[in-house]
């Protein structure tokens, strides 16, 4: 029998499925507040997403605490629509899912800043400032 070469030799040889190998040999030691290592799963990335979520608050307030002040900053996040939830929240999943959805939003995000830039100075701080201090005033 002639001896595989190549690439494909070993790969060849591997069956496809290791099920004895995928199992852990004990439950002991598993780190978590539970010994389910499926409901330590869930409460991790329940921690994860909560800290992500505590973490872009702050940014948004801090990035509009410098020009609209703290309580101001505060209630434009607090009033911010489901709208505008759902939209940073599809673009974002979109930008992270492929390079091709990366490119979109990104030229998206790019078009958008030159179309800022083109309008005059003053009429785009004026339209940015209306938009997000009318969203502070909705209670």
């Amino acid at each position: 029998m002639a001896k595989r070469k190549g690439l494909f030799a070993s790969v060849a040889r591997r069956p496809s499925h290791k099920p004895a190998k995928l199992l852990p040999k004990s439950t002991e030691g598993i780190p978590g507040p539970s010994p389910n290592p499926a409901t330590n799963f869930m409460l991790a990335d329940v921690a994860i997403r909560a800290g992500s979520y505590l973490a872009r608050r702050g940014v948004e307030k801090g990035l509009l605490a410098g020009r609209y002040g703290k309580d101001t900053a505060k209630d434009i996040v607090i009033n911010k629509t489901l709208g505008q939830s759902l939209i940073s929240f599809a673009l974002a999943r979109l930008a992270t899912r492929s390079v091709p959805g990366a490119l979109v939003v990104g030229g998206g995000a790019l078009a958008k800043s030159l179309l800022d830039r083109r309008k005059n100075r003053l009429s785009a701080k004026a339209e940015g400032d209306a938009k997000l201090l009318d969203q502070a005033r909705d209670d």
